[in-house]
């Protein structure tokens, strides 16, 4: 898509929110007295406009993030990345606008994302949660695989994902979902998730062949209380709230990894023929929080089958481990608003090689100023990459971002 195709798409999605906006205004002008059928407030998703029947919600708001890191931003992903000139970098990261809210019935609810800076529609669905244990979704959105990926870029614990975070993610995916929260008594307390998508990537409307992806997710509630997909135990959770989830997903298409662009390929493979790849992937993941502690980490394998090669078969496994608190609840002399957090993550592309292994250990330390709707994160980050054929490589990063939402 040409540079002008994507300021007339962006001004077209522009005009939307904009027509939609003045629908709302034009049926409150309606009345003489505005507030006998409508409220507006700024709440914890922007900009709201609410029915007094609360039939319609119109949620609106936009989210910046800028960006300092030196000497590079991205994770160094080859050899050759260790050696690479030092370039300073400061950028505005992501700049999202984000509408929802619900249409006719409170448990009709939509949704959509825009990112602004790269022209990129990244959100948009339909979901009917007229009960807890049984909800429906249609639409384009992240996966439910792993809860690192799906946690919002604006709620995370670090400035970024982990190193695992390219290799095992299914990001974003167009199809429909089963889900809900099976609310048992004790320990009978469970959510699940089942999806069929195209499993071509975001923007893709058509599958390349006749084999769709499949995905699943069981998690388990052990003490009976929910664990919403968040970084930082910023409400401070009373009681001890831990989950434990696996998640599935099977494919076949030409590509080996997705990402925010796509469909894509993981170094060592190419783009294929249609139906070339067949990926099975398993995610083991636990969470946890208490009283400012939160934990969280997953477990992965992902199996790449050449269908057009032998079923040449490749294995990759990866995890990361992730702790953060609010020392404030030990120390009175730290800041209330500061949490320390740490990472390691590790990733092996090819298992059978076990001498080829890449590590990432990330220090990152957040000042809320208002949760995560206002909050500056800096971090510190140690890599080596370990290849049987080639001398140990290792690299320092440090960036720190301001992520504000309006």
């Amino acid at each position: 898509m040409y540079k002008t195709d994507k300021y007339i798409y962006t001004s077209k999605n522009l005009l939307t929110v904009i027509l939609l906006l003045i629908g709302f205004i034009g049926l409150a002008q309606q009345e003489k007295d505005t507030s006998k059928i409508m409220n507006v407030r700024y709440g914890e998703k922007g900009i709201e406009l609410r029915t007094r029947d609360n039939k319609f919600l119109f949620q609106l708001q936009s989210r910046l993030q800028f960006r300092f890191s030196t000497p590079y931003d991205a994770d160094p992903l080859t050899y050759d990345d260790y050696s690479q000139d030092a370039q300073t970098t400061f950028k505005i990261n992501r700049a999202r606008l984000k509408i929802g809210g619900h249409a006719f019935e409170p448990w009709l609810k939509y949704y959509w994302e825009y990112e602004l800076s790269q022209s990129n529609l990244l959100d948009f669905r339909i979901m009917i949660e007229k009960w807890e244990w049984l909800s429906f979704k249609v639409g384009q959105w992240k996966t439910e695989f792993t809860r690192e990926r799906y946690i919002s870029s604006g709620e995370q614990q670090m400035v970024e994902r982990s190193l695992i975070n390219r290799p095992f993610t299914v990001d974003r995916q167009l199809g429909v979902e089963v889900y809900g929260h099976l609310k048992g008594n004790g320990i009978a307390d469970f959510n699940y998730w089942f999806a069929a998508l195209t499993g071509t990537g975001r923007g893709s409307t058509a599958n390349d062949d006749g084999n769709l992806m499949y995905f699943g997710r069981a998690q388990w509630n052990f003490l009976g209380r929910f664990l919403d997909f968040e970084g930082c135990d910023l409400e401070f959770h009373e009681k001890p709230t831990p989950i434990i989830a696996f998640s599935a997903i099977t494919n076949r298409s030409p590509y080996t990894r997705f990402s925010q662009a796509g469909g894509g390929s993981l170094d060592g493979f190419e783009n294929g023929a249609p139906g070339q790849y067949r990926v099975n992937q398993w995610n083991f993941e636990t969470a946890f929080m208490f009283k400012g502690f939160s934990w969280q980490s997953e477990w992965h394998t992902k199996q790449i089958i050449d269908k057009l090669n032998n079923d040449q078969t490749t294995t990759l496994k990866g995890y990361y481990v992730q702790a953060g608190y609010f020392f404030h609840n030990i120390f009175d002399w730290w800041p209330k608003h500061l949490e320390m957090a740490g990472r390691h993550a590790a990733y092996r592309p090819d298992n059978s090689i076990r001498q080829n292994r890449q590590d990432e250990s990330t220090l990152a330390f957040n000042w809320f100023f208002k949760g995560h709707k206002n909050k500056l994160t800096s971090e510190v980050s140690y890599f080596s990459f370990e290849d049987k054929t080639l001398p140990l490589e290792q690299g320092w990063r440090f960036r720190i971002q301001w992520d504000i939402s309006l």
